[in-house]
């Protein structure tokens, strides 16, 4: 198993589908919108639909080439084609404001979540670097009841680009006040989290819970809990 640094002080954590259950509160999230936007559609069809294409406009958001109002209108508008449901856009659009505002009624963290930051916090400052929206980011840390783990959260958002650019690695290193040698990140997309990290010369280990498949070299995990090996 590939070994860390011994000199980490500090650990960045991605939020959403790293602790914060994005898919499921997502998916709960969903359900009331559709009911009180009176559209009538399987959930469980529409999710499985859904996740690849609000993968695919994340990327493009991460990549500069779609806003973040496209990102939020596009993912639903190109779902609801994919189904040959008609939706009309001012439908769409309320869904998309209603998407944000809902999104944090629900705020399930991954199974060992509060276990792993227990046993983090009396040996590191914790920190989170998201590429989520600024303005739900905050309000999921703390009604999730895990906003008081962290010393800094690092929006992408307000450093003005996204990961994987290095920008936010070196904001969230800098308002940490530590060298990347003294950093370790921690988070679920390859590209943005791990690559993102590694490409600054900042240590990284894959919450590889999507079960893809890594060069050796990568540090992964597939539970929380398994932090404990490495840190």
């Amino acid at each position: 198993m590939p070994q860390i640094k011994n000199k980490i002080t500090d650990i960045f954590f991605d939020l959403d589908h790293t602790l914060w259950d994005f898919d499921k509160n997502s998916a709960l999230t969903f359900d009331i919108i559709f009911k009180k936007n009176n559209v009538d559609l399987d959930l469980e069809r529409f999710s499985e639909i859904y996740k690849p294409i609000n993968l695919k406009y994340w990327k493009l958001y991460r990549d500069e080439k779609v806003s973040k109002s496209k990102l939020r209108y596009g993912r639903l508008k190109e779902t609801f084609d994919a189904l040959k449901i008609k939706v009309e856009d001012r439908v769409i659009n309320q869904l998309s404001i209603d998407y944000i505002n809902y999104l944090t009624e629900y705020n399930y963290v991954f199974e060992g979540t509060i276990e792993i930051l227990e046993y983090l916090k009396p040996k590191y400052k914790l920190h989170i670097i998201t590429n989520g929206f600024k303005e739900v980011q905050q309000t999921k840390l703390e009604k999730s009841n895990i906003a008081h783990y962290f010393s800094t959260v690092t929006s992408s958002e307000a450093v003005g680009v996204k990961k994987p650019n290095p920008k936010v690695f070196n904001h969230a290193l800098k308002i940490a006040n530590i060298t990347k040698e003294n950093g370790i990140m921690i988070g679920d997309n390859y590209e943005a989290d791990i690559l993102g990290a590694l490409n600054i010369g900042l240590d990284a280990i894959c919450y590889n819970y999507h079960n893809v498949i890594l060069e050796k070299e990568i540090k992964e995990i597939k539970h929380l809990l398994d932090l404990k090996k490495y840190l």
